[in-house]
């Protein structure tokens, strides 16, 4: 992760986030009329937190193939994509989010993530020919509405928010002009389009299908990969141990539930919450991962020690029986 400050943080009434967002702003001034200057096509983010990652070589695709669980062979340039790399037991252990020049694959992950990524991918390399550098320190993730221009290298997809991810030597962040929007801002709209965030909205144990990741991080149509044996049954069988929703928070206290808050039926805890923010049109909202055969109906309590208890309706992002009627997109 990049130690840099981003020089957005000079732009007049900038806050500046904090914990895995530090770095970048959490707003300039109004994060609710910022998501709506988003929605409206007329302001950027600053992702420029993020780690940025290339790979290179004449055998990149065919060994990002053998490793991830993404279908990589024949890759064509300017094809955007994600990949998440797996435990043995299917396990999420990296995101990756990239694009190929026909030479170099380009991918960002989370903050801090890089260090680990890079480790664990030079240890597989062996025999291949493929060469993986860190290059966080000069290069920077902006988010853009609408479809690229040609400016810098972009990445687009289902996972980001209709707009498209500029990778951006990061001596230029300070000379971007135009409205700018925060990390509040933009969390509020990835949280309504139920697009979960490694980490945040995910624990140890989970597995792509609870996390709505396959079709978008996961090919089901490719062969052997690390975690795919965890897959495919879950997905053939249907019915995966947990499942993510959208919380609708009732909003009756001043404080929103932070990532870990437990989710409850009752007395009993049947998930967590991952994150949460004020959207401009709904209000209080937030992912949570929670048991499966949780009615969808039933309304959930999010509690905290010594926090007051809220109440929450249950929008479906994935499916209880995903698996039994959902199919791999080619």
């Amino acid at each position: 992760m990049s130690s840099k400050r981003s020089p957005l943080l000079d732009r007049p009434a900038a806050v500046a986030a904090d914990g895995i967002d530090a770095g970048v702003a959490a707003h300039y001034g109004s994060d609710l009329r910022e998501q709506r200057a988003i929605v409206a096509g007329e302001a950027f983010v600053d992702l420029s937190h993020r780690d940025v990652v290339t790979i290179s070589g004449p055998d990149r695709l065919t060994w990002l193939h053998a490793l991830t669980s993404q279908y990589f062979e024949g890759l064509k340039p300017g094809t955007s994509t994600t990949a998440l790399l797996l435990s043995p037991t299917g396990h999420v252990e990296h995101v990756m989010y990239g694009v190929d020049t026909g030479e170099t694959f380009w991918l960002h992950t989370e903050p801090g993530a890089a260090a680990a990524l890079v480790e664990w991918l030079q240890k597989m390399v062996f025999m291949s020919r493929v060469e993986i550098t860190d290059v966080t320190d000069e290069y920077a993730i902006v988010w853009r509405p609408g479809p690229a221009q040609g400016e810098h290298l972009t990445r687009s997809g289902e996972d980001s928010l209709g707009g498209h991810e500029v990778f951006l030597p990061r001596a230029e962040l300070g000379a971007l002009e135009g409205p700018a929007a925060g990390i509040w801002a933009y969390e509020a709209l990835r949280i309504e389009a139920g697009h979960p965030r490694f980490g945040l909205d995910t624990d140890e144990r989970a597995i792509p299908n609870e996390i709505g990741w396959l079709g978008i991080g996961v090919h089901l149509n490719k062969g052997c990969y690390r975690g795919q044996e965890t897959v495919a049954r879950v997905h053939n069988l249907g019915r995966p141990p947990r499942r993510l929703v959208r919380l609708l928070l009732d909003g009756s206290v001043d404080h929103l539930p932070v990532h870990g808050y437990a989710v409850r039926v009752g007395e009993k805890q049947i998930g967590f919450i991952g994150s949460a923010a004020r959207h401009h049109e709904l209000g209080p909202i937030a992912l949570a991962l929670v048991k499966r055969n949780v009615d969808p109906e039933a309304l959930l309590e999010v509690t905290a020690d010594e926090q007051p208890t809220v109440t929450a309706t249950q929008e479906l992002l994935v499916d209880p029986e995903v698996g039994l009627h959902v199919r791999a997109r080619l």
